[in-house]
């Protein structure tokens, strides 16, 4: 059906605000970059440039520091984009993305307080990503601290190596987090004194997605990372077979553990994980648990398959598994089968038997659109 005359001037002046919103926006981006002496960032100028041309609204800023740049160049720098950020009071932006910055100390304060949601104006960013940035144990601290007060529901720290210290001092943001849905701490040098922190970080919030894929959490990290919430998963399956018979149980054993209340005080049960990313983490019979780790792992991640009605992704490429822990995960795949379950995908490292690794993958749900890894941004 043609539009009216009314609905095509009210399109006109829509796309003649977004063209002046953005436009005054690049201005004021190149004259901060001038006061202080550094260079734009030709990705948030091309992007700006771009959604002018096109009339349509920037959501994703993307902050990246260019592979090269001419000697004596001055370097990208984050200050002037959050200062025209509110300069300008921009409210039209979801992602605030960082890559191969090396960032001070004052920028991830400034980010900080950008994020919290304090009296100040609420900027409506939900998705951060810092890759590569060379953070300080200082700044990791002081970005925790504003992760309980903001908006984020997607937080990705990839490629940051900062290592068990950075990740135990972030558990303070995220442990009792109601808001954050998605973790990536993928290629961050995590070990396995880490998994059970880490794990009872996740079992406490409302993080659904988890993403470490690219570290050494070995067997013992792996087990410790998923040991609350494959135990919660099993005594839901516990629950559920109960429910077909009469229940004799007093009222207090009735009561599930796990149970977190929501903001309205109305009760929802958790932990809530329903993506698992734990390719290439040495979980393999190599390391000083040996071949008992691995079969440890495995029957807790049997658990996890077998019981949890909100999984529905786990990736442990590049780990070797061996035969007879890919058999026990094989069985639990069927079993979650019978359990009429919602579907599974998995991925395991084909270096088992072509059979068991066929049956894995007829069994399991193929992998669709999977969290993807994001290439690290070198700086020469």
């Amino acid at each position: 059906m043609p539009r009216t005359k009314k609905e095509k001037s009210k399109i006109k002046r829509s796309s003649l605000s977004i063209i002046s919103v953005l436009t005054k926006f690049l201005k004021t981006y190149e004259k901060h970059c001038v006061q202080s002496q550094t260079s734009v960032c030709p990705a948030i100028k091309k992007a700006l440039k771009t959604s002018i041309e096109n009339e349509k609204i920037l959501r994703k800023l993307m902050l990246v520091s260019p592979a090269i740049s001419p000697a004596g160049f001055p370097e990208v720098s984050l200050e002037p984009l959050l200062k025209t950020i509110r300069d300008e009071r921009y409210m039209l932006g979801r992602e605030l993305c960082i890559w191969g910055m090396k960032l001070q100390n004052s920028d991830v304060a400034s980010l900080a307080i950008l994020l919290e949601l304090r009296g100040r104006t609420v900027y409506p960013f939900s998705t951060l990503e810092i890759v590569n940035s060379q953070m300080d144990l200082w700044s990791v601290e002081r970005l925790s601290k504003s992760l309980l007060s903001s908006n984020l529901l997607s937080i990705v720290l990839d490629y940051n190596k900062f290592g068990n210290e950075g990740v135990d001092i972030l558990m303070s943001g995220l442990e009792n987090n109601q808001k954050l849905k998605i973790l990536s701490l993928q290629y961050c040098n995590l070990g396995p004194t880490i998994g059970s922190k880490l794990g009872w970080a996740i079992s406490q919030s409302a993080i659904c997605e988890l993403y470490l894929s690219g570290n050494y959490l070995q067997c013992s990290g792996a087990l410790d990372l998923i040991r609350h919430i494959a135990e919660f998963a099993e005594t839901q399956g516990e629950d559920r077979a109960a429910k077909v018979l009469p229940d004799r149980r007093s009222p207090s054993q009735q009561v599930l553990p796990g149970i977190k209340k929501n903001t309205k005080g109305s009760s929802e049960t958790g932990p809530w994980l329903t993506k698992l990313h734990l390719a290439d983490n040495g979980i393999d019979g190599r390391g000083k648990e040996g071949e008992r780790g691995i079969l440890e792992f495995a029957q807790l991640l049997t658990y996890l398959i077998k019981y949890s009605d909100h999984l529905r992704e786990i990736d442990l490429g590049s780990n070797v598994l061996g035969e007879i822990a890919a058999t026990h995960i094989l069985e639990a795949l069927r079993e979650r089968k019978k359990g009429k379950l919602p579907n599974l995908q998995i991925v395991v490292t084909p270096q088992i038997s072509s059979d068991t690794f066929r049956s894995i993958w007829k069994n399991s749900k193929k992998f669709g659109s999977a969290h993807k890894k994001k290439k690290k941004v070198n700086k020469e």
